[in-house]
């Protein structure tokens, strides 16, 4: 057997069902656009550690050891994607998480990796 299908359709009505049921292509597009975001280390390495508290472009380059204008270009493609939001006070701006979905997802696949073992790099 080649693995091939030998007939067009073997169940019409969970097709139908499924299909009924499936997102749009418009809707996929966003949401792989979405997890192209999480596919970034330093994206990732900085979200983790907004986690835990509100912290500022310098004190995420310390805490992460990378340079100011690198934690800020991640932070202003955060920022465009909305997984990150930004607040001034006086001369420092600060960075926190934008909502408890992002904060959701970062959990789950932290789960998930916990429970699965590691990842070839």
């Amino acid at each position: 057997m080649n693995g091939k299908c030998e007939v067009t359709l073997v169940h019409p009505e969970v097709v139908q069902r499924v299909e009924s049921l499936l997102e749009s292509r418009e809707k996929i597009y966003d949401l792989a656009n979405c997890f192209k975001a999480f596919a970034d280390e330093t994206r990732l390495r900085i979200m983790n550690a907004l986690l835990y508290d509100t912290l500022c472009v310098c004190d995420l380059a310390k805490l992460l050891d990378m340079t100011q204008s690198a934690i800020s270009h991640q932070l202003q493609y955060l920022r465009q994607v909305n997984f990150v939001v930004s607040q001034k006070v006086g001369k420092v701006v600060y960075y926190r998480l934008a909502d408890d979905h992002i904060e959701q997802i970062i959990k789950v696949g932290l789960e998930h990796i916990e429970e699965g073992g590691k990842y070839e790099r």
